[in-house]
């Protein structure tokens, strides 16, 4: 399977820094006793840790905005990884004079907070996200009937007062509260039903029908205002 151009740049990323790590790590005459394997196991941990940090931020995200809420994680994840290596660097330097108990202490307690802090923030994000997508549903019914009242208007072939009626409409809808709620999608319905009726009734030329059909649907519009401050204020 071919692999995306971020997935590339994070393995070369990842192979770099492991080069790089292994080579300061025996290059560099350290004592090699018990705390330099513990330093060099953890900082080997949070390299190769970033890859899978990085698909959790950013693989299989729908959207730039999502791509977006994945950079706290991935902020996370480099910090930790940056701070291991700089701490295993430095318990090999100091091998000989500290027992391996006090780094493995601290790059556990690092590991750790650093998993939680990406747990955390990722669960942010799915929140986030879920809010998000709700409120684009939940407008999805008025945006429907702004188009369907545009679509109207410009094809309206009719006398000054339907084209009165049917612009005012428009700034109604338009200017109404844009979310809906369990308690108006009865009504939205209504509306929806009667904007398809008042199409028909322009398209046909039925002028009488469609100024009332406009006043209905502007009643239905204000009780529908109405559910949405009542929901609002309950709340």
């Amino acid at each position: 399977m071919k692999m995306s151009k971020n997935a590339v740049r994070i393995l070369v990323f990842a192979g770099l820094a492991l080069v790089v790590f292994n080579v300061i790590a025996f290059v560099v005459p350290f004592a090699r006793g018990a705390t330099f394997w513990a330093a060099y196991i953890f900082g080997m941990i949070a390299i190769i840790s970033q890859l899978a940090v990085m698909k959790l931020a950013f693989n299989g995200t729908e959207s730039i905005r999502s791509k977006f809420y994945g950079f706290p994680v991935a902020r996370i994840g480099v910090i930790y990884g940056i701070c291991q290596i700089l701490l295993s660097f430095a318990a090999m330097a100091l091998s000989p004079f500290i027992p391996m108990w006090i780094p493995m202490i601290i790059f556990i307690v690092m590991l750790a907070a650093a998993a939680a802090g990406m747990i955390g923030a990722d669960m942010v994000r799915e929140e986030i996200e879920h809010q998000d997508k709700k409120l684009v549903k939940d407008v999805s019914n008025m945006r429907e009937l702004q188009s369907k009242i545009s679509l109207i208007v410009s094809q309206a072939d009719c006398g000054e007062e339907l084209k009165s009626a049917l612009a005012k409409l428009g700034e109604d809808i338009k200017y109404s509260d844009p979310v809906s709620n369990p308690a108006t999608e009865k009504i939205e319905n209504e509306l929806l039903i009667s904007i398809d009726e008042l199409q028909k009734a322009v398209i046909e030329g039925e002028e009488a029908a469609a100024l009332a059909l406009c006043r209905k649907i502007s009643g239905t519009l204000a009780e529908r205002n109405r559910l949405c401050k009542l929901n609002k204020n309950t709340k």
